[in-house]
């Protein structure tokens, strides 16, 4: 407990171990995406436009958890050194969409293994019904702070 007895609890604190969690799961994915010369960052992305071909910026700014000033700086460099390509007009509206290169592709490849690798190590002590019941306790705070914030 806190010393004035007011404050949150750290050693109890649900919302204090889920950033911890986030905390150890960020430096990890970092430290195995390092030696590919890659961010966290720069991998969300690679894997958002594997999955979800055709995201706008916006959109990908928002799965990456980044501004889309910032997604804008990465995609151009993320264009400029081959990684992917976007054209020069948009095709309708405002969206330039991005696409993987090749390049790309075996970049996010290995990402993804080392990335794989990380979370089965973090599941590493978790039967499937446990880590089950954490993906559905998961969703579901998502959700109610999403819902509430509304």
């Amino acid at each position: 407990m806190s010393q004035d007895g007011a404050g949150i609890d750290l050693d109890t604190s649900l919302g204090y171990l889920l950033k911890e969690a986030a905390s150890a799961l960020r430096a990890a994915m970092e430290e195995v995406l390092r030696p590919l010369g890659m961010t966290i960052t720069h991998y969300s992305c690679l894997e958002l436009l594997a999955q979800r071909p055709g995201l706008s910026n916006s959109e990908l700014a928002r799965g990456a958890f980044v501004t889309r000033q910032s997604m804008n700086v990465l995609l151009q460099g993320l264009e400029r050194d081959g990684f992917v390509t976007r054209p020069a007009e948009p095709p309708a509206g405002k969206a330039l969409p991005t696409t993987l290169t090749p390049r790309g592709r075996k970049s996010l490849a290995a990402a993804t293994a080392a990335v794989r690798s990380v979370e089965v190590r973090m599941l590493s002590g978790m039967t499937d019904a446990e880590q089950s019941a954490a993906f559905r306790a998961l969703q579901s705070m998502t959700r109610s702070l999403r819902t509430n914030a509304e």
